[in-house]
């Protein structure tokens, strides 16, 4: 039997990626899928590709107005959510010395800030007994030269998960978070890191790879699914080893 039918799910950041991975997943599985796009670009591509498998709504979580006209498209149309993977986030590095406040803001305002109110919002559509799966990173715990911006967002995530878990009845909502290591997908195009650093990254993996985006879907459906029901507050890491040696 499919592990999440009938299941309505959202996948924030789900044109590519680990979003689209798990996206494609969770429909195998049996569930309603609604995924976000951030640009009028990404929309439109994510649109002619998905639009027969996923419901696409161009959403930039950053932007409340933009989060309220998705919670109310998904409660006009299916009145709940009962799965929903915060995925949604940018990553870039740069040098503490070269960091503008620009750059500060643009991770803060997706990473923390759009990931806080995508909760938030979502909570009067979330049914009893739903999983909420945050997406965070190793480097949440693990220093890398040019990633202070982008690791504290996701040590912020991190948070969240704990102090959602104490604040909101576990019957109700079970919040989780994936924290993956290097993964294979497009935002390491956008990382301002060289092949050099990529190729070292990879390097200091214990398992001596990347991690696969299809990898950390399964582990996405795992956290969704009634196999975790036992699992509250909890980071799991799928980092082939990087932060844990």
């Amino acid at each position: 039997m499919a592990k999440l039918a009938n299941k309505v799910s959202l996948v924030t950041g789900g044109n590519s990626g680990i979003g689209l991975a798990t996206a494609k997943l969770f429909h195998q599985e049996g569930a309603k899928v609604i995924i976000t796009a951030r640009s009028k670009e990404t929309f439109e591509k994510a649109e002619k590709e998905y639009g027969t498998q996923f419901d696409v709504i161009q959403t930039d979580v950053s932007k409340l107005e933009d989060l309220d006209r998705l919670y109310s498209h998904i409660k006009n149309k299916y009145g709940k959510l009962d799965l929903l993977f915060a995925n949604a986030g940018i990553a870039q590095f740069q040098a503490t010395s070269d960091a503008t406040p620009e750059f500060f803001d643009s991770h803060y305002n997706t990473n923390v800030r759009g990931l806080y109110f995508t909760i938030s919002k979502a909570l009067p559509l979330l049914a009893k007994g739903s999983s909420v799966i945050l997406n965070a990173s190793v480097l949440s715990q693990k220093g890398f030269a040019g990633s202070s911006v982008y690791s504290s967002t996701k040590a912020a995530v991190r948070s969240f998960a704990r102090s959602w878990t104490a604040e909101i009845p576990v019957d109700a909502v079970r919040f989780n978070v994936l924290s993956p290591g290097p993964i294979e997908t497009p935002i390491y195009d956008k990382l301002g890191l060289s092949g050099e650093q990529v190729q070292g990254m990879a390097a200091g993996i214990p398992i001596k790879r990347f991690g696969t985006s299809e990898e950390m879907a399964k582990i996405a459906l795992f956290l969704a699914s009634d196999d975790s029901s036992y699992i509250v507050g909890a980071e799991i890491f799928a980092d082939g080893g990087m932060g844990q040696v």
